[in-house]
Parts: C-alpha cells; structure tokens; sequence
C-alpha cells in the first residue's frame, strides 16, 4: 500500500457559509467517489481558500461527511493579485494501491480553469 496525494478544487459563487460547505462537501465526496475512496484510506486533508473567503472553515464539510477521525487543517492560500477568485483547494493524503498515474484529482465549477490539462 503506498501513500498517495490527491488534489482538487472548487470555485464557489460567493463568500456565504452554506455555499463555501456545499461546494467544499461535493468537492470531497467527488474525490472520494472518483478515486473508490472511504474514510479509512484518508491519512489527512489539507484546505485551504483564497483571501477573499472567510465565512466558514472547509474542513467542517469533511466533518460533517464522516471524516470524524481524520486529520483535518484550513489554510489561506496566497493573494496573488490575479489569481482565480472564491476557490477552496485541498489535498488529501490517502493509502491506496493504485499507481499514481491513475488517480484523479478533480477540479469542479470554474476551478477547472486552474487545470485545464486535467479538467474532467
């Protein structure tokens, strides 16, 4: 079993605390989802969200999903002036037997414009 890092991202509509943890939940869950991922295999997550969203830490959203016991950190990205605006980024550490080169990190909303070489 290797240890694995898996990326995505999401752009929310405005800095409002049920948009930031809605976003955040179907960011995770698509991850998750696409990966053939559960919580056993997450070894911890890192979030973090530009400046210019504040109304609620992502984590809580992996929290309300299940991920109870798993290590859980928010950080702020830095403000690049034109960097792409209301994004929450993450990356998860997961166990997983499956080869790099197979795994799918997933950008949702207009955070595809962050990877458009691997956009879904």
């Amino acid at each position: 079993m290797a240890v694995r890092a898996i990326r995505g991202a999401v752009q929310v509509d405005a800095d409002e605390r049920e948009q930031v943890l809605e976003a955040t939940a179907e960011l995770v869950s698509e991850v998750m989802r696409r990966n053939g991922l559960d919580t056993e295999d997450v070894i911890s997550v890192l979030f973090t969200a530009t400046p210019d969203l504040t109304s609620e830490f992502p984590a809580l959203a992996a929290r309300k999903l299940g991920f109870a016991d798993v290590p859980l950190m928010c950080a702020t990205e830095i403000a690049v002036p034109h960097a792409l605006p209301r994004v929450v980024r993450l990356m998860a550490h997961v166990e997983t037997d499956r080869p790099r080169a197979e795994l799918h990190h997933v950008y949702l909303r207009g955070a595809q414009a962050l990877r458009l070489d691997i956009a879904q």
